[in-house]
């Protein structure tokens, strides 16, 4: 499977789960999620892929600095109504890494490690996502604006003919390269398309 090879240089998230513990899936419920596993669920790399998992690391970051964040101990409100544009998108890539649902998660055992009923759309919040911690309602805000790294002038022209069915085996190939260029950028000026309210 090839695939670019700036993925691999992308932070990692490593979590512990409780659930996994539990059922003996992983040791000590420990999971680690790298971008190229996002990708590969989705099906794609893009810059709302990238920018819902910048989102959610650094949401984790912000609510357990000092510790493993708990998979299923993290609740997500989200601004907007999830057949809104890219919204969809945007929870899945959160539902995979924080184990949070609105309702087709798991319902739990015995009163524990219930997913669902942990994502609520149309929130009542200033920014786009909110991420709280079950445990001791800590919580972080945060919005993401990918319009602030610019693609490549010739990526607009490459994706109409790519559109049309007109564009060269070449032409397909260099928008690609340049599609992801424009996503490697995110990751490395993320600084640039995130706003983090505490």
């Amino acid at each position: 499977m090839k695939y670019p090879t700036f993925f691999n240089k992308i932070p990692t998230v490593t979590l512990q789960d409780p659930l996994s513990d539990f059922l003996g899936t992983f040791e000590d419920g420990i999971i680690e999620f790298t971008y190229l596993d996002i990708v590969k669920s989705a099906g794609h790399s893009c810059p709302t892929v990238a920018g819902a998992y910048l989102v959610t690391i650094t949401a984790l970051k912000e609510l357990y600095p000092d510790e493993l964040p708990i998979r299923g101990n993290i609740e997500v409100s989200i601004k907007n109504d999830i057949k809104e544009g890219v919204t969809g998108v945007i929870s899945n890539v959160i539902t995979q890494i924080t184990g949070a649902t609105e309702l087709s998660g798991f319902k739990g055992l015995n009163g524990k490690f219930a997913r669902n009923n942990l994502m609520h759309f149309n929130s009542d919040i200033d920014s786009q996502i909110k991420f709280t911690r079950l445990d001791n309602q800590k919580s972080v805000e945060i919005s993401y604006n990918s319009s602030e790294i610019k693609g490549n002038p010739k990526q607009q022209e490459l994706m109409m003919k790519l559109m049309q069915g007109v564009a060269t085996k070449e032409e397909k190939i260099e928008f690609g390269k340049l599609w992801q260029e424009r996503v490697e950028n995110i990751f490395q000026q993320s600084d640039r398309v995130l706003n983090i309210k505490k």
